[in-house]
């Protein structure tokens, strides 16, 4: 498998340049995990953390849920790998996790999230409110928020990837 990255036309309007660089910044974290095996995906960045390319994908599960499902659509979506006893359970990875599982997970989730997002506009208030604050958003400040929490993690999946085979990349 080959990871397509495309970034959007530089003459797009908003909507499809927010939607073009979310896109991009998801396709950079497929590609930064491509190639990799399990054992790979799950090694740790540098004791003591255990922040992995697999738990960041996991967390991009998360994340996608919570603001396209959870806030956005008021959906009643639980998570998916943490819990209250453990609230970074996504980045808990045992011999028994897979690539497999994980790369499906966060598809299914952006699929959930391009299906919610479709039926608001840009303006538009989420029904759901935040779980600790209790604010609503608009679809906007959702696409802004989810293109620099990519972002973040990408530049965290460029050091962990060099860290684990020596590939680096933009």
């Amino acid at each position: 498998m080959t990871t397509e990255r495309r970034e959007p036309a530089t003459t797009a309007d908003e909507r499809s340049m927010l939607e073009g660089w979310l896109d991009y910044h998801r396709q950079t974290l497929a590609w930064k995990c491509e190639g990799l095996t399990d054992a790979q995906l799950r090694t740790a960045a540098v004791e003591p953390s255990e922040l992995s390319l697999m738990g960041l994908v996991r967390h991009m599960a998360e994340v996608e849920r919570g603001w396209f499902r959870s806030v956005l659509a008021g959906e009643d979506a639980g998570p998916i790998y943490y819990s209250d006893e453990d609230p970074d359970g996504e980045f808990h990875l045992t011999e028994a996790d897979t690539w497999a599982e994980a790369h499906a997970t966060w598809q299914a989730e952006i699929e959930a999230a391009r299906g919610n997002a479709a039926g608001f506009g840009l303006d538009d208030l989420s029904k759901g409110r935040h779980r600790r604050t209790g604010e609503q958003f608009n679809l906007r400040w959702i696409y802004t928020h989810m293109i620099e929490e990519y972002a973040r993690h990408n530049g965290h999946a460029d050091l962990i990837r060099e860290r684990v085979d020596g590939a680096t990349g933009d």
